[in-house]
């Protein structure tokens, strides 16, 4: 490739920064509950989690019925983590309490929420600079590309696959891997 071609397309691709963390696994990554307090994910070690932007302003937002469904089926083995995120649309406006009030009342779950973080860009949390980034979960690239973006980890840790929002929870996709 001649040089000037390849700087303009090195210029102006869409390529990420990557951002190798200084971690060992997903367990070592810290994120607070939506209460404010540290919700250790070594807490999950030998379940399966099943990581989720979430947002109560979206098309997708009736999945935390399903999300909350597939907790409960598979109790022993998963865990869902809803991650609040605010970046697509703007579909997740409220304060932690709003969305705590939201999620008991409108769809009863019990499973873990987070607090509100970046789920891309330039202050992308740990947690998304794991789960989208191949050179630190060490399967695969992925981008977030709306709310309801599902990432599934398995029992030891290791990214399984993630899955588009339009993919319902209840999806085969996710639960053959549960079985």
């Amino acid at each position: 490739m001649n040089p000037l071609k390849a700087f303009a397309s090195t210029l102006f691709s869409n390529k990420r920064m990557e951002k190798k963390l200084d971690i060992t696994s997903i367990y070592d990554i810290a994120i607070n509950s939506l209460d404010g307090t540290p919700l250790n994910l070594k807490d999950f070690e030998g379940n399966f989690m099943l990581i989720v932007n979430v947002a109560s302003k979206c098309g997708f937002t009736s999945q935390y019925k399903d999300l909350q469904v597939l907790q409960e089926k598979y109790i022993e083995d998963l865990v869902v983590i809803g991650v609040p995120c605010n970046q697509f649309g703007h579909q997740e406006p409220g304060s932690a309490t709003d969305i705590q009030s939201f999620c008991e009342v409108n769809y009863g779950v019990t499973f873990p929420i987070t607090e509100k973080i970046e789920v891309k860009g330039a202050h992308q949390h740990p947690l998304y600079t794991w789960l989208t980034q191949e050179i630190n979960n060490g399967v695969k690239d992925s981008k977030v590309l709306w709310n309801f973006q599902k990432y599934l980890i398995g029992r030891n840790g290791e990214l399984i696959d993630y899955f588009t929002s339009a993919t319902d929870p209840m999806s085969s996709k996710i639960t053959n891997h549960l079985s």
